[in-house]
């Protein structure tokens, strides 16, 4: 007689561990909004291009946590790339907020890597210059402009490892070419990012 009931609550526990667990599959492969990146660099930019070697733009919203892979892969590209290309990180921070808003564990990783050109977007006009329209979006341009790869670095959200993103990219700046021009990104939306936005990023000041 009491044994039905275990094994309702059971049955019902694990209808419920199962629904959260496609849920959260579900959120960690759903790409985010591709970017409508321009085919040249944009002569209005606030970044500058490199006129002797490919420049990668990467765009990144300061309190996204998915975006810690996006810097683990980006780190891994300058392994097998260093010196080949050049790095413009760009952070996203919203109209209305302060430096310490945008300055996140996350945008002092971004600083300490070499070579980087790190700077505040202030609401997203220079995401809007791009096309980039979520964190992670990367954009690579070749050293007369031309648009060679977007996309993402990182096969799903957070998650580090062997992906198409990075693997385009070591290509394109190693050799030239590649068969794969763009890729899904993983992150959250730059478009209009909410001053309240504050997911588990530590803001600690210690390095």
């Amino acid at each position: 007689m009491v044994r039905w009931p275990i094994a309702i609550l059971i049955a019902a526990w694990c209808v419920c561990a199962g629904l959260g667990l496609a849920r959260m599959l579900t959120f960690e492969l759903t790409p985010a909004a591709a970017a409508t990146a321009p085919a040249k660099w944009p002569q209005s930019a606030a970044a500058i291009r490199d006129a002797s070697r490919p420049t990668l733009v990467l765009f990144l919203h300061p309190r996204c946590p998915c975006s810690r892979a996006t810097l683990a892969e980006l780190e891994r590209l300058i392994g097998e790339c260093d010196g080949r290309f050049a790095l413009r990180i760009v952070f996203v921070r919203p109209a209305g907020t302060g430096d310490d808003w945008n300055r996140t564990d996350l945008y002092r990783a971004a600083e300490k890597i070499p070579l980087a050109v790190v700077f505040c977007d202030v609401d997203g006009i220079e995401a809007a210059r791009f096309g980039a329209k979520a964190s992670g979006q990367a954009l690579l341009y070749a050293a007369d402009g031309r648009l060679l790869f977007q996309g993402g670095m990182t096969a799903s959200r957070g998650h580090e490892g062997d992906n198409a993103g990075r693997t385009a990219l070591a290509s394109l700046i190693s050799g030239g070419h590649t068969n794969c021009t763009q890729t899904a990104v993983f992150g959250c939306s730059l478009v209009n990012p909410s001053p309240t936005f504050s997911p588990v990023v530590s803001d600690a000041t210690n390095d």
